[in-house]
């Protein structure tokens, strides 16, 4: 096994290494270098099967689709070939200190290495794209200045916790969306109501509507950690996008349909995760003191989660993209969130894979880039060992990612001729 090492700026004057293990046979071809990827069974992130098909690739980009395009060289007949995933809501900083507890006190140069150390493991697992809910803009910068090995990362700056009127007026609040675009941030992310139990407004209407125009008018989305209440009213002020949604009503989500308001729920893997992390999360802020304490609390969150995505997905035109929601013990995973949606919420198959391609990428203003394989578009893509349209537990079984061009993981064993 190859390995290099890159030791790069991340934040703050911090260096962190990357070791990035080059599995048997895998390759970073040159920009410019032309690479074809033969697939037997090819899903292009719009809903739509080929077989028996070639993929050409210029570089970063795909430049045809073409069953006669040779030589080939990364034979991935046999295997579920598809455009990289993208996670719409991730939290990278989030890990398990050295104490093996979440959010334990880490120094700078830990948690730099750490939050790359997420970044990897995602790619790894498949998202070849991903936005995070905390602050990563070195990061984001190092990765896409070659700086270090990672997924394409949008984020935040900082988060904008609604706390009625001192959150501030209108106007403060449209000065406030114009600092985070100057600050280099991706997006506005808006808790507009508490959890998931209490799920009170936090923020009026108006203030609302100040953010999410201020956003339009600065070329940012609104992504709106709402509950009840807070999801019509985030979708009459025109917010690009609802997180979780839990305790909207049938209207309200009829209501986001018809505005064409993205909705990113869960189906528990989050909770799931809490719980199979028990030991880790209990005692820590936000969490109940006990290992059985985590599991009361988190448990009847499933529940709930699934019973709201089963209502969502019968909604006509409602526009569900994926995002997992990944803290510690989540990053690398976030694929899980498939399975849930799958077998637990009854969404169809090729729909929970769209989430996470074509419609991902237009809920990104992206769709010119990412999320379909296709000419033009970036090459991110990945193959799965086995068929999620038979059985979803196959999103576990990344065997090859390319973004941009560039191979990160080859583990395939392709059918030679």
């Amino acid at each position: 096994m190859m390995r290099f090492v890159r030791i790069i700026p991340v934040a703050f004057g911090v260096l962190a290494v990357c070791a990035v293990a080059q599995q048997p046979g895998s390759q970073t071809p040159a920009r410019g270098k032309r690479v074809v990827i033969a697939a037997s069974a090819l899903l292009d992130g719009k809903g739509h099967v080929s077989r028996d098909t070639r993929i050409v690739i210029d570089g970063a980009k795909i430049v045809a689709i073409d069953p006669k395009a040779g030589p080939v060289d990364y034979d991935l007949r046999g295997l579920t070939v598809m455009p990289g995933w993208i996670d719409m809501h991730t939290h990278l900083t989030s890990s398990f200190g050295k104490d093996g507890k979440v959010g334990s006190e880490m120094t700078a140069e830990e948690s730099a290495y750490r939050t790359a150390s997420n970044a990897w493991v995602t790619l790894l697992g498949g998202f070849t794209t991903l936005q995070t809910m905390s602050q990563a803009v070195a990061l984001r910068d190092a990765i896409a200045n070659g700086l270090l090995p990672g997924p394409r990362i949008l984020t935040i700056v900082e988060s904008l916790a609604g706390k009625g009127e001192q959150s501030g007026t209108p106007d403060e609040l449209r000065a406030y969306v114009r600092k985070q675009k100057e600050a280099g941030s991706d997006i506005i992310k808006i808790y507009a109501s508490g959890g998931m139990r209490s799920g009170a407004k936090t923020l009026s209407q108006e203030q609302l509507n100040a953010i999410c125009d201020e956003a339009k008018k600065q070329g940012l989305r609104t992504h709106v950690h709402a509950f009840r209440d807070a999801v019509p009213a985030a979708t009459l002020a025109g917010c690009t996008q609802i997180e979780h949604g839990v305790g909207a009503t049938d209207d309200d989500l009829k209501l986001m349909a018809e505005k064409g308001t993205y909705l990113d729920p869960q189906g528990g893997t989050l909770f799931e995760n809490y719980i199979l992390n028990k030991a880790r999360y209990a005692g820590t802020p936000y969490f109940a003191k006990t290992e059985e304490g985590v599991v009361e609390a988190y448990k009847p969150g499933i529940a709930l989660s699934q019973e709201f995505l089963r209502r969502a997905a019968k909604v006509k035109g409602l526009k569900i993209v994926f995002g997992s929601d990944a803290l510690a013990g989540l990053h690398g995973r976030n694929a899980e969130e498939f399975i849930n949606r799958v077998r637990d919420c009854g969404v169809d198959p090729m729909a929970a894979l769209v989430s996470a391609n074509s419609l991902a990428a237009e809920a990104m203003g992206m769709a010119d880039q990412i999320g379909s394989i296709a000419p033009g578009l970036q090459a991110d893509i990945i193959a799965l060992d086995g068929d999620p349209l038979k059985d979803i537990t196959a999103v576990r079984r990344v065997v090859f990612v390319m973004k941009g061009g560039v191979v990160y993981k080859h583990a395939a064993r392709g059918v030679t001729s």
